[in-house]
């Protein structure tokens, strides 16, 4: 471990980068509870993130998926690249089984699910910290079987996705239409109708109709 991302007291330094502040503030207090870890920079987006990084050397960064502006794959792949021995660690409401194994390439340490609790959280930080990737036990069965499984043309198309078109997609197949995207992710409609052309030319799809269809079996079988 980085001694410069331990303080006086010998507590980890940490990041949060979530744009909810709820979220921020009782991951602060569980966390500065424990005797080796100290909670110290909240972020709500990539550009703060990575000032606060400039600022203060963490040993711990912790990154939601959905952020306003880039997505939180996206800071992971900048932060990996600028600070290769930072534990990271991707908090978020999207199920594991969809989005942990992207994290993990991206640069992540470990994925966790906003809904676990306290000792779970806990478990993850400690075992990033330590140099170890955390997964769910659940999650680390899908991987392996993955891992053992061909790969068919669908996983294919869907490897050439960046990570804004990979969640609109999910959220297509969750039933939301363009304007409900557009709301949840704070962009414009006209950007998310972009994605979807986007999306119906990676996947070669047709049309809306097919959109919906393929991203409804996909997320339904994966």
């Amino acid at each position: 471990m980085n001694h410069g991302n331990i303080t006086g007291h010998g507590k980890a330094r940490i990041l949060i980068v979530d744009d909810h502040p709820i979220v921020c503030e009782g991951m602060a207090q569980f966390l500065n509870l424990q005797e080796n870890l100290h909670l110290c920079c909240q972020a709500a987006n990539a550009d703060e993130a990575l000032a606060a990084m400039s600022a203060c050397n963490h040993a711990v960064a912790i990154v939601d998926i959905s952020l306003d502006g880039d997505t939180g794959l996206d800071l992971i792949k900048t932060l990996r690249r600028r600070y290769p021995d930072l534990a990271i660690l991707t908090l978020s409401m999207h199920d594991e089984s969809l989005f942990a194994e992207r994290a993990l390439r991206s640069g992540a340490n470990g994925y966790l699910m906003k809904q676990e609790g306290t000792k779970s959280i806990l478990q993850a930080v400690q075992q990033v910290l330590a140099g170890r990737v955390y997964l769910s036990a659940a999650m680390q069965n899908t991987l392996t079987q993955r891992l053992d499984a061909p790969q068919d043309d669908d996983h294919s198309l869907i490897s050439g996705l960046s990570a804004r078109e990979f969640e609109v997609l999910h959220l297509i197949g969750l039933g939301f239409g363009t304007r409900q995207i557009a709301e949840k992710l704070n962009r414009s409609v006209k950007t998310i109708e972009a994605h979807r052309a986007n999306l119906k030319e990676k996947l070669q799809l047709a049309s809306g109709t097919e959109l919906l269809s393929f991203a409804i079996r996909w997320f339904d079988n994966n």
